[in-house]
């Protein structure tokens, strides 16, 4: 019995190597790159993103700023940002100002009436809850790039 114990041991050290369904791995110099990247895909409201992979119920993008946000409102998502590099100040909480529908579940305005102001800098790593107002400020000059993941909550 102990040979056949061994072989199915080994067996499974056997099986073929590749990723499971969802990992993924983005390396830093890699996100270095894609940054660099975006910042040339620039819009007129000086911010460039790109989803960089889904599975099930998240999604991964990269985002580049160089000037302010809109303040935004997820009903179904909740966010976490990684900063990559850069400076920002995140406005948390509160209420859309004259919010408008964007797309299902989505809402935008220019600001946010009573939030919290919270600083971030490259390391920082912040959780914003599905129904919670968010908004990105930047000073002028000042540039943001964050990796951004996106969870579908019920």
């Amino acid at each position: 019995m102990k040979p056949l114990a061994l072989a199915l041991l080994l067996a499974g050290f056997a099986l073929p190597a590749g990723d499971p369904p969802g990992f993924f791995l983005w390396k830093s110099a890699d996100l270095k790159d894609l940054s660099k990247t975006l910042a040339s895909k620039m819009g007129e409201r000086k911010l460039a993103s790109q989803t960089i992979g889904s599975f099930g119920d998240y999604s991964f993008m990269l985002a580049h700023r160089e000037g302010p946000g809109d303040a935004e409102y997820h009903a179904t998502k909740a966010d976490v940002f990684v900063v990559q590099s850069g400076e920002a100040t995140l406005v948390v909480g509160g209420e859309l100002v004259d919010g408008k529908s964007s797309r299902p579940n989505e809402m935008y305005a220019s600001s946010i009436k009573g939030g919290t102001e919270k600083k971030l800098a490259a390391g920082d790593v912040v959780t914003i809850p599905a129904k919670v107002a968010h908004q990105l400020k930047l000073d002028p000059g000042k540039e943001f790039t964050y990796f951004v993941v996106k969870i579908a909550q019920p």
